[in-house]
């Protein structure tokens, strides 16, 4: 343990068990994938909680927020919409149809090609996902509330240096950008 930390946290308590037992695998790459896990589990937690409070799914929820963040008149192609959330077509045709039957999304074939096919947030779709957004928000915003902004905002800065480092860089296409 560094001067730097005034506790342990459980992470230290499984760093120091790899240490004992297999010494060779213990490193700053295990300790921060051990980190980010739980740091995403967290995180997964409260999305899961605050969605389940909306009747959706963690899947409902990402396409709903994916048709919204690309802006009016919030419509994607399908595959853009699957390739987006790095769901697969399967998966992404099922929540579309549960979507669809609660009549949060609209379906409609393109005027100019009839093999394409747009989806587009319905106006009550739009409202409930703007809603289920501010509650994760606000989920997020209470698990983070014992950190300090600067701190979170110093831990997100790093966390981008090493996905650029492992070569995630932000598309150039416009709706690339929103991944």
């Amino acid at each position: 343990m560094t001067d730097e930390r005034t506790c342990a946290d459980h992470v230290d308590l499984v760093i120091a068990g790899w240490r004992d037992q297999m010494p060779d695998i213990v490193g700053p790459a295990l300790e921060l994938s051990k980190r980010i896990n739980r740091l995403a589990g967290r995180l997964q937690d409260v999305m899961r909680a605050e969605t389940a409070a909306f009747g959706l799914t963690t899947a409902d929820y990402e396409v709903l927020g994916g048709l919204r963040r690309v802006g009016e008149p919030y419509q994607l192609k399908p595959s853009e919409l699957a390739s987006s959330l790095l769901l697969t077509s399967g998966g992404i045709s099922n929540v579309l149809r549960r979507l669809g039957a609660a009549g949060l999304i609209e379906r409609e074939a393109d005027s100019e090609d009839a093999r394409v096919a747009w989806v587009r947030l319905s106006p009550s779709g739009v409202r409930l996902v703007e809603r289920v957004m501010r509650s994760v928000a606000q989920g997020n915003a209470k698990l983070f509330a014992e950190v300090d902004d600067a701190t979170v905002q110093a831990a997100a800065d790093r966390l981008r240096e090493v996905l650029v480092a492992l070569g995630d860089h932000a598309p150039q296409t416009p709706l690339e950008k929103y991944d």
